[in-house]
């Protein structure tokens, strides 16, 4: 059975609305409670009761998208499903930073004894194709072609045999947060019409569609698609608001940006890209638009930098140098390229202390 995960994100309708003190003080506190959640003890033993019986590390490339929580999609526990989140999903290996960090990630895993399950994902919605992904226009086809790539540089760095790390292309129809596994030859399976089946009925199902994965892998993978299975039928129940008009207020630049994983609040830039002044200055024309357009008030808009740490010390020191220099840089490009966008701007600086996902705000240098 899969675990359940009673997280459940919930949005005041009026926020988008609100004058921006108020705004970004309702950021602060659901980032506090998204800390309380994570560390509180039913959450922690129902980490290490879920990684005693599943021992693969699970990692996902994944778009900015706030509807796309692995988490509650999964129905795992919080902190199981590690992300790597950029615009429009898109990621390069050839990076160095984006490598690094994915290498590092790898690394640590495999010290420990843990093969990796990493979700190479893309977006689309089964009912409108204007609800799938912006950054590739909204072309289902070309956003799938980009994740195939990208599989392509994992399997070069760390084999193609796929004994240690076994990467999986994995759509996800944003209409019923269901999953679509691709497997080999073409073969995929679309969760959404699989029928309902306990996990010795699932194995043969997935050991046909991945049939080079180690059974460990394998036995890790079946608790995601029986949990989104579970999901699904608790999708098709809701009256679920689809059309969500575009009304992000915010433009968040780095990394520990888990607690928001809701639509249409934020534009979230990853520090992959060698060139970060492109979509921060993209961001920078959404935000000025949804200004101009009257979707949210235009008294200002927040710019968030955020940097994870795991250890006190050096590991924190340099985090809160990251942090300031994609803060300044951001603010910059801003500066530069939307001048009357940039008098609205409030700025915030922050580090996220990965152990208990706490954001805290670091004063300028």
């Amino acid at each position: 059975m899969p675990f359940r995960n009673d997280l459940r994100i919930k949005l005041p309708m009026d926020i988008h609305s609100k004058p921006i003190a108020q705004r970004i003080e309702w950021l602060m506190e659901h980032a506090h409670r998204h800390s309380q959640t994570f560390t509180s003890a039913e959450a922690s033993l129902a980490r290490q009761r879920y990684l005693a019986q599943h021992t693969s590390a699970v990692a996902a490339l994944k778009c900015m998208d706030g509807r796309i929580n692995l988490a509650v999609t999964t129905q795992t526990p919080l902190g199981i499903i590690q992300p790597f989140r950029n615009l429009g999903g898109m990621f390069d290996l050839g990076w160095p930073y984006l490598g690094e960090v994915l290498a590092n990630y790898v690394h640590d895993q495999v010290i420990t004894g843990r093969r990796v399950l990493l979700l190479i994902t893309y977006h689309f919605s089964k009912g409108n194709r204007l609800r799938g992904c912006a950054g590739f226009n909204f072309d289902t086809d070309a956003a799938r072609a980009y994740t195939y790539a990208i599989k392509l540089q994992v399997e070069h760095v760390f084999g193609a045999g796929h004994d240690t790390v076994y990467p999986i292309v994995c759509g996800f129809e944003t209409d019923e947060d269901a999953l679509v596994l691709h497997g080999s030859n073409g073969a995929q399976l679309d969760v959404s019409r699989l029928a309902a089946r306990d996990q010795d009925g699932l194995r043969p199902v997935l050991e046909k569609l991945f049939p080079d994965m180690p059974g460990q892998i394998r036995f890790d993978l079946e608790p995601l698609v029986l949990g989104n299975q579970a999901r699904i039928a608790e999708v098709r129940k809701m009256a679920r608001t689809l059309d969500i008009e575009h009304r992000e207020w915010m433009i968040c630049v780095g990394r520990g940006f888990d607690f928001l994983h809701m639509p249409n609040l934020a534009l979230i830039i990853g520090p992959y890209s060698p060139n970060l002044a492109e979509p921060i200055s993209i961001a920078g024309g959404i935000i000025e638009e949804n200004m101009r357009a009257g979707r949210i008030p235009n008294d200002g808009f927040l710019l968030l930098a955020s940097v994870p740490y795991a250890e006190v010390g050096v590991d924190r020191a340099r985090a809160e140098l990251k942090s300031r220099f994609l803060s300044q840089f951001a603010a910059d490009v801003i500066r530069g390229g939307h001048p009357t966008l940039a008098a609205k701007m409030q700025v915030h600086t922050a580090v996220l202390d990965w152990r208990s996902r706490a954001l805290e705000t670091i004063a300028a240098a």
